[in-house]
């Protein structure tokens, strides 16, 4: 189910995760060479993608939100 991004936070482990719409969130991680997305290392990146509609699996598999 497609959700916007509504906001950022940090995991304990630091990795930017996006939360969704839903109440889900998603793991945004820049982990060069597998995952690339520089625009969650800054601020305005990460605002750029405010908004922004992406694929919400734990809503298709109809998870609860955490």
């Amino acid at each position: 189910m497609k959700q916007p991004i509504v906001g950022f936070e940090r995991d304990e482990e630091g990795h930017w995760v996006a939360r969704l719409a839903c109440g889900h969130g998603q793991h945004m991680r820049h982990d060069p060479p597998w995952q690339l997305r520089p625009w969650t290392e800054t601020e305005a990146g990460r605002a750029s993608k405010m908004g922004v509609v992406v694929e919400c699996l734990k809503c298709d598999r109809g998870e609860p939100v955490e």
